[in-house]
């Protein structure tokens, strides 16, 4: 049986002395949409970003197709096929659409092939077409979090980490972010690894979901199943199996 995509083993991450990840294990495997899901201050944003090399682990391992990453610079993973779109989306308020698209490819040097990726995520959402030229800024929330993602892509990534996309937006919004994300999956083979508070949507995107309460991996296991799960019903879903 081969290695799972991407493997982490043992992760703990501190804040000073404060520790925020005790040990965690997770798996996901190549071509999946997995989600976390947790209440704020569970330790979600943490995991990502130690996975994308902004955060250094005080202890464990993270393997990427069973590659040790953990002591790899965040630009460095970016050219391995690690890209994330950030909680709160981060753009650059002060450059336009395209400046920000152009800036989720630094990496690459195939001029053709960061054009036809361009095309390719203009079509995936053609309000960023029509924006093409606007400051960031002066976007709505939606389309923040649209140019976030296209931004990610950019890289043209193997492995895409999503830190909550719905966070702000309305629910038809959301529905419609979540469905270019399994578009993008299904068409691309990009294994995605989701943390989301709207754990009903991401429940019902991911094929496969971990719980995480303060710092520690409580739950795990395929997403159908985690949405009837009483706990999860309880605590996540309004008491609502999806």
């Amino acid at each position: 049986m081969s290695a799972p995509f991407l493997q982490v083993k043992g992760l703990r991450v501190k804040y000073g002395n404060v520790e925020a990840l005790h040990g965690i294990d997770l798996e996901v495997g190549q071509g999946e949409i997995v989600t976390i899901l947790g209440a704020n201050g569970a330790g979600k944003s943490t995991t990502l970003q130690t996975i994308s090399g902004l955060l250094r682990p005080a202890a464990g391992e993270i393997l990427l197709e069973g590659q040790p990453t953990h002591a790899i610079p965040a630009h460095r993973l970016v050219r391995m096929g690690i890209a994330q779109a950030p909680e709160g989306r981060r753009i650059f308020g002060t450059l336009t659409v395209n400046e920000n698209l152009g800036l989720g490819a630094f990496t690459r040097t195939d001029a053709d092939g960061i054009a036809e990726t361009r095309r390719w995520i203009l079509g995936l959402f053609p309000i960023l077409e029509k924006r093409q030229d606007q400051l960031a800024g002066t976007l709505s929330g939606g389309e923040q979090q649209m140019l976030a993602i296209g931004r990610a892509l950019m890289a043209k990534p193997r492995l895409l980490l999503l830190d909550e996309p719905s966070l702000g937006l309305a629910p038809l919004l959301v529905k419609a972010i979540f469905q270019i994300i399994r578009e993008v999956n299904a068409s691309t083979g990009v294994t995605v690894l989701l943390v989301e508070q709207n754990a009903r949507a991401a429940l019902k995107l991911a094929h496969r979901g971990y719980v995480m309460e303060v710092g520690r991996i409580t739950m795990g296991g395929p997403a159908a199943g985690l949405a009837t799960d009483p706990k999860v019903v309880n605590a996540y879903l309004g008491g609502r199996a999806t």
